[in-house]
């Protein structure tokens, strides 16, 4: 006879077992590992061609002077990317803007010595590239700013294009001379390090861009417009609660990046011969760098700048020298396939189970 009560259910203690979880390669090490395998697949195509040590000391010379280059751009993405959250692809218009007003601005016999006017007019073309930035942000993307992403990143894909148009009105479809920084001149130095020839303005391009990286942490770290700005790229709801004007942020985040923009193509310039449409390739390459860096880091947008300018100087060394823009974009697209938030992002996402 059974008591009226429910009866009790049997309660089955079953041990819990983690999730297994596949294992976790970092961004750092899965970066090595392709750029030795990159590296192995160039010094064996190397070979065809007969290549020795001082070859490819060469070419790594040659490879560091693109790459820092890449890497000023690259930076330039990611200040803007940070504070606003946009991905700027007007940065190209910048590094064009740079060393065509330095120029226009140094063919002007306002000064008697030729080496204090090219001086002037670098700083005057920084200034001025400086204003346009700013100008861009606050006349074509704060008006839009509760708009979407996309429609703010098309937006900047549209003022280059103007910036261009207006460039090519201005200067002509035709290649620009801009001295060399040493000797004022189109020749440039050449100094022979054991048998690797480093040119003069390859000195003067590392010099720069490692006093403009070391002048920009110190902005970052010293400065209240800096932390400002660091606070808005952390969370930019919090610092507008805590009386930060973010706008105000990103205008400047716009002026330094055309800052960034600008000094990298006037170093470049007297390597190169500068041109209207000069920023387009340099602006693509510097964003490729940046994606490396998971378009958050400055440091690995840093070491992505340099290693794409490396591997891509190897490649264009041990194929055809027409193969060399090619390389960026494959790498580009292998990124945007495989590893899209980059290899070198200040965090690292685990795999999910």
């Amino acid at each position: 006879m059974g008591t009226g009560e429910p009866p009790v259910p049997t309660v089955i203690d079953v041990p819990h077992v983690s999730p297994r979880r596949r294992p976790h390669v970092s961004g750092q090490a899965a970066l090595a590992g392709a750029i030795g395998v990159t590296v192995v697949v160039l010094v064996a195509l190397g070979r065809r061609f007969g290549y020795g040590p001082v070859d490819y000391l060469q070419l790594l010379v040659d490879g560091l002077r693109t790459g820092v280059i890449y890497a000023l751009v690259a930076l330039g993405f990611v200040v803007v990317h940070r504070v606003t959250g946009v991905i700027n692809f007007a940065q190209g218009a910048f590094v064009m803007l740079g060393p065509m007003i330095t120029i226009s601005l140094f063919g002007m016999p306002w000064l008697p010595a030729p080496g204090q006017r090219l001086l002037l007019s670098a700083a005057l073309a920084v200034l001025i590239t400086a204003a346009v930035g700013m100008a861009v942000h606050r006349a074509a993307l704060h008006p839009v700013r509760a708009a979407s992403l996309l429609t703010r990143i098309i937006i900047t894909v549209g003022i280059y294009i103007v910036i261009q148009g207006i460039a090519l009105i201005i200067w002509g479809p035709r290649p620009y001379v801009l001295p060399a920084f040493s000797t004022l001149q189109m020749a440039d130095r050449t100094f022979l390090v054991g048998e690797v020839i480093i040119q003069a303005q390859t000195i003067w391009i590392w010099a720069t861009a490692a006093a403009t990286v070391g002048l920009m942490g110190l902005f970052f770290e010293r400065t209240v417009a800096g932390k400002a700005m660091r606070a808005c790229a952390v969370n930019r709801t919090a610092a507008q609660l805590m009386g930060i004007r973010v706008d105000t942020m990103a205008t400047l985040a716009f002026g330094l990046a055309a800052v960034l923009g600008a000094i990298g193509g006037i170093v470049l310039g007297p390597v190169t011969r500068p041109t209207f449409d000069m920023g387009l390739e340099l602006g693509l390459k510097g964003f490729v760098a940046a994606i490396m860096g998971g378009l958050v880091s400055f440091q690995g947008a840093a070491i992505g700048g340099l290693v794409l300018g490396v591997l891509e100087t190897l490649w264009a060394g041990v194929t055809l020298a027409g193969f060399k823009d090619l390389f960026a974009f494959v790498v580009l697209i292998l990124l945007l396939l495989i590893r899209p938030q980059g290899f070198l992002a200040a965090r690292e996402e685990a795999e999910s189970p």
